[in-house]
């Protein structure tokens, strides 16, 4: 049964700086954006599902930095 007043313990990395990195859950859309009058891609990242909190980024930024989130994606339209 869920409990609202109870919250998960999510592991949590701390830097020195007080900041901290919140992997991306997954990938939601895609569209091309024209920038600068050059083609640019944008996938929008689901960062939170809880909250549905999503931000659109960079493709090329995010196959960087995320490339197994792309390799899921695939695997899910391949059907």
């Amino acid at each position: 049964m869920f409990d609202p007043s109870v919250l998960e313990v999510e592991d949590v990395q701390v830097r020195e700086d007080l900041t901290m990195e919140v992997p991306p859950v997954t990938l939601e859309d895609s569209q091309v954006e024209e920038r600068r009058g050059k083609p640019v891609s944008l996938v929008k990242v689901v960062w939170d599902r809880r909250t549905g909190y999503s931000t659109w980024e960079l493709e090329e930024d995010m196959r960087k930095s995320h490339p197994h989130l792309f390799f899921l994606v695939s695997l899910y339209f391949r059907g």
